[in-house]
């Protein structure tokens, strides 16, 4: 049974071709850690997208990969540092791409000025864990009676019971 903990990993990664294929590796190896073995080609085909395009197009090379694990979702954030590096222009292809394959994404800048690629994959029905329920603590110590006028035979009784039944009951 797969747990409901949270989980996070963090890399920090110079990209080069033959490194592209490394962090796909090591991604693959902490979602099969997680037990989530159906999320691996969705996000790791995404990230080696996303790492392609900067190796690409990028002058900073230097790179962070980020996977937050819900246990519902999968969030997968790419980081770069290139301040030239324009999403909507140089990285087009790749971002049509995560947005057909994954089920949300986005981009956003930090407050270092590098721009965050993120995308997220739901787990599908055999995956997703479900919640566990707190018992409910009451908020009362001492629980109180509901005074009753009419016994519960005479509220039971039709709408249109005559009257003489109802004074009997009282």
């Amino acid at each position: 049974m797969k747990t409901a903990v949270p989980c996070y990993y963090h890399l920090d990664v110079e990209v080069s071709p033959e490194r592209v294929g490394q962090v796909r590796r090591i991604l693959a190896a902490h979602l099969r850690f997680w037990d989530l073995e159906d999320l691996v080609e969705p996000v790791c085909g995404g990230a080696e997208l996303l790492l392609r395009a900067i190796d690409e197009h990028a002058r900073d090379k230097h790179t962070s990969v980020e996977m937050w694990w819900t246990g519902q979702h999968l969030i997968t954030a790419v980081a770069e540092n290139n301040q030239d590096l324009r999403p909507h222009q140089d990285l087009r292809g790749c971002l049509a791409r995560i947005a057909a394959t994954s089920d949300g994404w986005g981009c956003c800048a930090s407050a270092t000025g590098s721009k965050i690629i993120w995308f997220s994959q739901r787990a599908r029905a055999g995956v997703r864990v479900p919640l566990v329920a707190k018992a409910p603590e009451p908020a009362l110590s001492e629980g109180l009676q509901t005074p009753r006028e009419l016994p519960v035979t005479v509220l039971a009784s039709p709408a249109g019971a005559p009257r003489e039944l109802l004074e009997q009951s009282r």
